[in-house]
Parts: C-alpha cells; structure tokens; sequence
C-alpha cells in the first residue's frame, strides 16, 4: 500500500522559490534537483513538496493552472513550535518576498497563527495549537 504522499507544487521559476523558501528556514533534497524542479522536504516526517516550474507542471497535470492571483485551490498548514516562531516565520516571509495576507493572531482561544502566499501565491497556513487551553 502507500508508504509516501508528497505535494506538487507549479511556481515560475525554481531557482527563485527555492531561494525564498530556503530564506524562511525549508530544506531540500538537493539530489533530486533538476533544473526545472526542486525537492523541498518539510518537518520531522520528511513531507515532501517538489515544486516544478509552471510548463513541466501542465506537462503531467494536464490542466490549466488555478490563478492564485483570484482564488484557492489548497491551504497548506504546517505546524510551529511557539507563538514566537509564528512571528518569526511571518517576519521571514516579509523579508524574502512573500506576502503574509493574514497577520499573526490568536484564534479559537488554543491556537496562533498567520498566513501567508509565496512568490507564486500558493497559500500556506502556520498554526501553534496549544492543547492545554482547548476546551
């Protein structure tokens, strides 16, 4: 049965969303980098997002490609350890290019966090969730 799940990701250009995403503190596996896609590898599970530049994308999607500018197609959440390396991401992304569309806050009374776009507007979702306060 399945063993892995990873995420593809189309941006315009490989070199420039690996720098913004290296600038907020992601990794990558660099021996599976090409020059139109790169291997980003996310948390202790290792999660995988291979971002591919837009046209080698199509080229296996075989579908047009959803216009971040206007809408939606996925919210990627990740986790942080602390209510200050929520800031901390929030002021990276700011510095590296991003836009962070939702400031940080406290929502629900458990958790914090913000979210934001990077360079191509795929939407990600940072929460610190405080178990204790969950009610």
């Amino acid at each position: 049965m399945t063993k892995q799940i990873w995420l593809n990701l189309p941006v315009k250009e490989v070199a420039k969303s690996k720098a913004f995403f290296s600038e907020i503190g992601f990794s990558f596996n660099e021996e599976h980098d090409t020059p139109k896609s790169t291997c980003m590898v996310i948390g202790e599970g290792k999660f995988v997002v291979m971002l591919f530049e837009e046209k080698l994308f199509t080229s296996f999607s075989h579908n047009q490609l959803t216009d971040t500018k206007t809408s939606t197609e996925v919210l990627i959440s990740i986790d942080a350890e602390s209510t200050a390396e929520v800031d901390e991401l929030a002021r990276k992304v700011k510095q590296a290019g991003g836009t962070v569309f939702a400031p940080p806050s406290e929502s629900q009374g458990w958790m914090y966090g913000c979210g934001f776009a990077d360079l191509d507007g795929h939407r990600w979702n940072v929460l610190f969730m405080d178990f204790s306060k969950l009610s």
